[in-house]
């Protein structure tokens, strides 16, 4: 049931037709770089465009989620250590938690900055563990077969839904 219908734009045999440069003289392109109408224009793309995304493309956008929920695993992990030698700068970040959104990482230590020298540390020691998570601890590999397989499995829970719907016979319905 792996199949796709989506075209890439190399695939498509003209996007934009040529356009002939008979006027030689034209003032409309500069000097020395004049169009030259032997250029194809045919585009060579082998990724598909993806529109809505504004100034950031969907990988930056899944990365920026990723960089967020780094912060989240790296509050979890300072907390579980700081609960069993330090209970008393555990009971602050978990107040500091109870207070502050974790839906941005960057603000939310930015906050804890400001909040007094001892949570200053504790924004440190999380950005120091969210670094190390991120570049030892975290398996990318293994996030993306998850990732392949969530799809696939989805999509195709999704498709046999939707033919048992929609071939009941006309007495079930």
């Amino acid at each position: 049931m792996e199949s796709s219908s989506a075209l890439t734009l190399s695939q498509l045999p003209y996007v934009y037709p040529a356009i002939p440069n008979t006027n030689k003289n034209s003032t409309f392109w500069p000097a020395g770089r004049r169009r030259n109408s032997q250029l194809s224009t045919r585009l060579h793309c082998n990724k598909m465009f993806v529109p809505g995304f504004g100034e950031a493309s969907p990988e930056a956008k899944a990365a920026q989620n990723l960089h967020n929920f780094f912060t989240f695993v790296a509050v979890k992990i300072v907390a579980a250590q700081l609960e069993s030698y330090n209970p008393e700068a555990y009971v602050e970040l978990m107040e500091f938690v109870a207070k502050h959104p974790l839906d941005d990482g960057d603000k939310f230590c930015a906050s804890m900055f400001r909040e007094s020298s001892r949570h200053k540390n504790l924004a440190l020691r999380i950005m120091e563990v969210r670094s190390s998570y991120s570049q030892n601890d975290f398996e990318w590999n293994n996030m993306k077969r998850l990732a392949f397989k969530m799809v696939t499995e989805s999509n195709t829970r999704l498709m046999r839904d939707y033919v048992s719907e929609t071939s009941r016979p006309e007495t079930e319905k």
